[in-house]
């Protein structure tokens, strides 16, 4: 990435991180209104079924107070006790009693004139209350009533009782039955509104209004807001969460700056590392699985500043491949690879280095010329020094193989590094012509683990041994790893277990040292 598209992406995402906190915390401000103001009517509605629960239990209770009375049905004191039961009790408006033939013998108020006739319940409630709605009361001649019948008893009650809750004035609540029956109201709800949140609508912002849906005991309870109280929620809401959206706001545009500044510089300065020549080879130790001994290395690149420090190569490899500035790099670990042990490879024939090849290197091929210049006159063959890639750089398969080819024609055993990470190996990997395959550590990391794609490390040891390629195990860490490649055939392993990358002279030590130890030892 140039520096124009590093500043271009800069500028995009800085505009992201305007946008998406401010729009975040106004949504977020909608939300919280929202979810509040269902709350606070969730609360009516439960409050609202409760109170037509206790309705029904102080009725159901005045009516079962008749149970097993022995005075004469509408005698002067059946009448009196109808009248000192309905008196007492707050929610009943009036008591009848029927008779056998299902007709309205006497109320509370006296004997009854003309023919009442008990009809069947609109509903039953759960405990067998009958309620038949919208009944005039023949001997009161007051507003529509809800009859609630038990027995040979009934009692009027007001529908309001059924929805005597307090409630702001804005607020409209509607108690109904399970199935469909207006049972009572407050505040005059819009009953056709109503009629269309009884089918497992919990809580909707339908048109303007704000609606909240509560289904308990065979009731179902409706409560009402306008959208303008929700609005003025929202705007209190908004007066904490803006200042809080400008905040995070800044902090991104910061981040974006500073990461930009970053990768500006970091990219500054790695043009300049290769012109200083500020790259050093650590060497990891490769080891021969059943003899312990190490029989070779893998180059790796580090990048050591001016004061000493070290950058991870996690940060300046990607931006090296993606500037170029790989190539170069590559060439100085070559370079440094011939002044480090080029002594010890002219003195050891059967030791090799291996090096890590860049994309651009397989598809080009440009690398091998350099190579032969690089080695001429030094004494080291050709054969110690081994070429790895990525299974990124063979996604042009066809150039990938001819570079390949070329490769081992000059005397380099080439391998393929961090197989199974990519996503190219396993359609052409029988088509390359490659000598080894290095199992990536992730799959070694699940050795011996109940993990899900254990089972993929024994099928990959099996291919390449089908494709007769050696096979080297990187990041080994456990001993119990070593035993478990090695029952397998593995030939060749590389990881802290046997010791971390190496500078030059450690890595001499190493070598020298590990010609000296017990091989049945280290393989045990």
């Amino acid at each position: 990435m140039n520096r124009k598209s590093v500043i271009l992406t800069a500028v995009f995402l800085a505009l992201l991180g305007i946008a998406l906190p401010i729009a975040g915390m106004l949504y977020l401000s909608w939300e919280r209104a929202v979810s509040a103001e269902q709350a606070r009517l969730l609360q009516y509605a439960d409050n609202a079924i409760a109170r037509a629960t206790l309705s029904f239990s102080e009725v159901g209770n005045a009516l079962r107070m008749f149970d097993g009375l022995e005075t004469a049905p509408c005698s002067e004191a059946h009448i009196g006790m109808m009248r000192k039961v309905t008196l007492n009790t707050r929610t009943v408006a009036e008591i009848g009693y029927y008779r056998k033939d299902g007709l309205l013998a006497c109320t509370s108020w006296g004997m009854t004139r003309g023919k009442v006739r008990q009809v069947a319940p609109d509903f039953v409630t759960p405990d067998g209350l009958g309620l038949v709605f919208n009944v005039y009361p023949m001997i009161s001649h007051g507003k529509l009533m809800t009859e609630v019948r038990y027995k040979n008893y009934n009692a009027l009650v007001d529908p309001e009782r059924f929805a005597d809750i307090v409630l702001d004035d804005d607020v409209a609540v509607a108690v109904e039955t399970s199935n469909g029956q207006l049972l009572g109201s407050l505040h005059a709800p819009d009953l056709g509104l109503v009629q269309q949140m009884l089918h497992g609508v919990k809580a909707s912002l339908v048109g303007d209004k704000l609606i909240a849906v509560r289904e308990r005991s065979g009731l179902i309870a409706v409560v009402i807001e306008s959208r303008e109280r929700v609005l003025e929620k929202v705007r209190k809401e908004q007066l904490t969460m803006i200042p809080l959206g400008i905040l995070m706001a800044a902090f991104i545009v910061a981040i974006v700056i500073w990461v930009s500044r970053r990768r500006l510089s970091l990219r500054g300065e790695l043009a300049i590392a290769v012109q200083r020549r500020e790259f050093v080879v650590h060497y990891q130790p490769l080891i021969e699985l059943k003899t312990g001994v190490c029989i070779g290395a893998e180059a790796l690149v580090r990048w050591q500043r001016p004061d000493g420090a070290m950058v991870r190569p996690d940060l300046f490899i990607p931006l090296a491949e993606e500037s170029g500035l790989i190539l170069p790099i590559t060439d100085q670990v070559v370079q440094g690879v011939i002044a480090d042990l080029g002594a010890l490879l002219v003195k050891n024939p059967g030791l090799h280095i291996a090096v890590n090849l860049s994309a651009q290197d397989i598809k080009t091929g440009r690398i091998l010329p350099y190579l032969g210049q690089a080695l001429r006159g030094t004494g080291i063959d050709t054969a110690q020094i081994w070429l790895e890639a990525t299974e990124r750089g063979f996604m042009d398969v066809e150039a990938a193989k001819k570079t390949l080819e070329q490769a081992r024609l000059s005397g380099h055993a080439v391998s393929i590094d961090d197989f199974g990470t990519g996503y190219s190996s396993l359609s052409h990997l029988q088509d390359l012509p490659l000598d080894a395959l290095k199992i990536d550590k992730s799959f070694i990391d699940t050795i011996c683990t109940d993990s899900a794609t254990s089972s993929v490390t024994p099928h990959i040891i099996a291919m390449a041994k089908s494709l007769g390629l050696k096979i080297v195990a990187e990041g080994i860490e456990s001993q119990e790893q070593a035993d478990y490649l090695l029952a397998r055939d593995v030939e060749y392993g590389q990881g802290w277990l046997f010791s971390k990358a190496l500078p030059a002279g450690d890595f001499i030590t190493f070598h020298r040292d590990s010609l000296l130890r017990d091989a049945p030892e280290i393989a045990a």
